[in-house]
């Protein structure tokens, strides 16, 4: 199979397009024939080895955590898939070596679930990482109808998600944003503040009774401004500060679930879920998707294109 692969930590420079074996496809496993991968800023952090001291790697390396493709075999004892099913998935394995930057690859049923019909190939491989993230975030927090909720970063990959998901649980959202990106923010069903000095005084305004839970997607002093607008610590998650959990809040590192992405289909195909896919690159090109990601001004999702219909 064709696929991009790195032969030891290194940056978008490294990136080749290679030939490797097909993958083996263990009992509880498919093989899925990759349609289109997601990017994410964790790809081109893992291949530097900024996660070397907790993740498991082996080279080659074959980059990619986020797919959308059809099951082309599926391994022992799996009655869940059958060839030919559409499929979208996060494919994060207990050791990182064979990932979605390829041709084909292979993962554990509990990785996976049916492909939204109302996406296509390039926006399904936009949701698992990102939107998993979101929903999880979340439903740690226990986001309830009525309630309002602070996302920062509302129009970026994660926090475009969670502004949807909260709305479609029927919370009001403010969201941070540059100015830029007010207007997407609008659309997403949020209401847009500025990030820097003066946040709290903004959203104070917008939300006089203040404000419920709240959702950092972009690090920096979003715990610190989020705990003030609290006043408790335990409606908080961030995805970028650990130290959120030890002030009583929650860190989540996203989990592969079946059933998370089968609830992000179906909100999906209700049209509670929209996917913003800004740009789409050929596999060949992974390199410029990730130069794209490490500048951190992208609006939605990069997602390189594997193969045709």
């Amino acid at each position: 199979m064709k696929a991009i692969a790195l032969n030891g930590y290194g940056g978008p420079e490294a990136l080749r397009l290679t030939d490797l074996p097909d993958p083996k496809v263990a009992p509880g496993e498919v093989l899925i024939r990759v349609r289109a991968a997601g990017v994410n800023p964790v790809d081109w952090k893992l291949a530097g080895g900024r996660l070397d001291a907790v993740m498991e790697t082996h080279f080659p390396l074959v980059p990619g955590w986020d797919v959308a493709g059809v099951v082309e075999r599926v391994g022992f004892d799996v009655e869940e898939f059958a060839p030919g099913d559409e499929v979208f998935g996060y494919i994060r394995k207990d050791t990182v070596q064979f990932g979605a930057y390829a041709e084909l690859v292979s993962a554990h049923v509990r990785m996976v679930a049916r492909k939204p019909a109302a996406l296509s190939w390039e926006q399904a491989a936009g949701v698992p990482l990102a939107g998993l993230t979101a929903y999880q975030a979340i439903k740690r927090v226990g986001v309830r109808a009525g309630e309002t909720v602070l996302v920062h970063a509302a129009a970026g990959g994660v926090g475009s998600f969670g502004v949807q998901i909260a709305v479609a649980f029927g919370a009001r959202v403010i969201g941070t944003a540059t100015d830029h990106n007010h207007d997407f923010v609008r659309k997403l069903g949020a209401e847009p503040v500025a990030y820097g000095p003066g946040l709290d005084d903004r959203v104070a305004r917008l939300a006089p009774k203040g404000i419920d839970a709240a959702l950092d997607f972009v690090g920096a002093d979003a715990v610190d401004t989020s705990l003030r607008l609290l006043g408790r610590p335990d409606r908080l998650a961030s995805i970028t500060a650990p130290e959120a959990a030890a002030q009583g809040g929650h860190y989540v590192w996203v989990r592969p679930d079946s059933a998370d992405l089968a609830a992000l289909a179906d909100l999906a195909d209700t049209g509670k879920l929209a996917v913003h896919v800004e740009r789409v690159l050929p596999l060949a090109e992974a390199a410029e998707a990730w130069r794209l990601t490490a500048r951190g001004h992208t609006r939605g999702k990069l997602v390189l294109s594997v193969a045709d219909d």
